[in-house]
């Protein structure tokens, strides 16, 4: 009976208190730990914002670009002008009038903004270029799994400014490609930048919320971002390794002719740029005016023409004008070559059947 009575005390108390039976400690510090982890991971979390509105390709890209380094992992974008939201952030990009790496805060549009990347490189920098100058090496040992001083990383840090990043701060920053006064002859709108600036909202676009702004925003980011990724992945696999191949053939051109004005490329590759790169390096003289190599399809082999400049259509001595427009049977005979396939209208690329025949062609260019 009191066994009874004491049962019944106890199931009153719990409904007259509403008690609950104590939970398992177990779960009890699971609990908390999950949560302390979760709070954690917020806290750590970084912010790095830039301003709404209409958006360009400098600030798309920067914030791509700094989400890939370690101190902004993954960090969450802010896109707004208030000066108080920006000042709690944790790094800002193309707004704010500071330029301050030290704080991280990376505007180019303030009164007296001239950064540059240096190394020989003179164009002014958009937000992209000062990311890419402050983060660009982390970023690309981090893709390809070396120290930051491995010399490969320092190569393909110039490479990669030269063939994609210094056309965005240019195009930003309103710098015209050449030095003239003349129109265009034509109009490029199929740049990256241009793109870029095609995803912002139609002004025929009845939601013109700061949420559809956002995703277009996001979706810029991913299109320049996945520009420069592929930009650097293609020179790592491809324009890297040929460094070393254009080298060697470099320093065999006078066995290809005593003028050593003719290259060979036993090995085709990528040798544009590190050509003109070499040249001045090695300091090659003169100039190397035809180089030859093997067309992969049809076995037979070219003798191109070096342009001026790695961006310019001008040669530096094009293949002769007789011989320009001309085709197989015509084209030798007028030549004096055997074998001859073929010369551009422009002059700037020809064909021969053979090695022997192509590298004829070269050097009977030189005396024309």
């Amino acid at each position: 009976m009191l066994r009874t009575f004491s049962k019944s005390l106890f199931s009153s108390s719990h409904r007259l208190f509403n008690l609950k039976p104590f939970p398992n400690p177990r779960i009890i510090t699971r609990n908390i730990i999950s949560h302390m982890t979760t709070a954690a991971a917020a806290i750590n979390i970084k912010r790095v914002g830039t301003h709404n509105g209409s958006f360009h390709c400098d600030e798309a890209l920067g914030c791509f670009m700094i989400r890939l380094t370690q101190k902004f992992s993954d960090a969450h974008i802010v896109r707004t002008r208030d000066p108080q939201v920006l000042e709690s952030l944790d790094a800002v990009l193309d707004v704010g009038g500071v330029y301050d790496p030290i704080k991280d805060r990376y505007d180019h549009h303030q009164k007296g903004f001239e950064e540059v990347l240096g190394h020989g490189f003179n164009t002014k920098l958009s937000s992209a270029g000062l990311v890419y100058k402050h983060f660009g090496k982390e970023i690309i040992a981090k893709e390809l799994q070396v120290d930051e001083d491995h010399p490969d990383v320092f190569r393909l840090f110039l490479a990669v400014y030269k063939s994609f990043m210094e056309a965005i701060d240019a195009i930003d920053n309103g710098i015209n490609q050449y030095d003239t006064e003349q129109p265009p002859r034509y109009v490029n709108n199929t740049h990256l930048s241009s793109r870029v600036g095609k995803l912002n909202l139609d002004w025929t676009n009845p939601d013109q919320s700061s949420e559809k702004e956002n995703e277009a925003f996001e979706r810029a980011m991913a299109l320049a971002g996945s520009e420069f990724l592929d930009c650097l992945r293609n020179l790592a696999r491809s324009w890297l390794p040929a460094r070393a191949i254009v080298i060697k053939c470099l320093e065999e051109r006078f066995d290809v002719d005593p003028s050593g004005e003719i290259m060979v490329l036993n090995n085709f590759c990528p040798w544009k740029l590190h050509l003109f790169e070499l040249e001045e390096e090695m300091k090659i003289s003169p100039p190397i005016k035809y180089v030859l190599y093997q067309d992969d399809r049809s076995k037979s082999w070219r003798v191109q023409a070096v342009a001026v400049a790695p961006d310019r259509f001008e040669n530096r001595k094009g293949l002769p004008s007789q011989w320009r427009g001309l085709r197989d049977e015509e084209l030798s005979k007028e030549s004096g070559i055997a074998g001859c396939v073929f010369v551009h209208m422009s002059g700037f690329i020809g064909g021969n059947h053979t090695y022997e025949g192509a590298l004829a062609m070269a050097k009977a260019a030189l005396r024309l």
